[in-house]
């Protein structure tokens, strides 16, 4: 795998090395070894899976309060989607800043976020599917999150026609 920092510290970029022939290719897609060697020492406690069925849907951007604060691992399996990392860590240099990275099945990226950072994703297909693998279990009573197009981050989103659930649209405009 090779490993790439975003401008989020602890925010990586990881691609696959493709072991190609006739019939395709292989790829290591995680590795506590090589994660450790990148100061990422995760373990892995729930793995997820969103299916969006339209093009345009966004979900985020959510993270789970610090007493639960989750890292996660995010890989787009079917599809594709336009991928966003939201530093939320207010003695971060980067704080209130994001990053985007396209996934697709097609080009097997995943992205690695460190507790702290909010998550969000806009479909660039209909059918996508994330697969998610999270350093905690969900804990209801910490779910929270920030509107994916609260002017205080200015977030670029690929599509104008966004579909968002109620509870997304709802959050309210972000203060510090």
């Amino acid at each position: 795998m090779k490993f790439t920092e975003t401008k989020i510290a602890g925010v990586f970029v990881i691609e696959l090395e493709r072991h190609e022939d006739d019939r395709g290719w292989f790829a290591r897609a995680w590795c506590r070894e090589e994660f450790s060697a990148h100061g990422l020492p995760i373990d892995f406690e729930q793995t997820n899976l969103s299916h969006n069925t339209q093009l345009g849907t966004v979900r985020g951007m959510h993270f789970q309060t610090v007493q639960h604060a989750e890292a996660k691992l995010i890989r787009c399996v079917a599809g594709a989607a336009h991928d966003v990392a939201l530093d939320l860590r207010p003695e971060s240099p980067t704080f209130k800043h994001s990053v985007a990275t396209e996934l697709s099945a097609a080009n097997g990226r995943a992205v690695f976020l460190p507790e702290g950072i909010a998550h969000g994703f806009q479909t660039l297909t209909n059918d996508a599917t994330l697969f998610y693998q999270m350093s905690v279990p969900y804990a209801p009573e910490a779910v929270s999150g920030v509107r994916w197009d609260d002017a205080a981050f200015q977030i670029v989103w690929p599509i104008d026609e966004a579909i968002v659930c109620k509870r997304d649209a709802a959050f309210p405009d972000y203060t510090e």
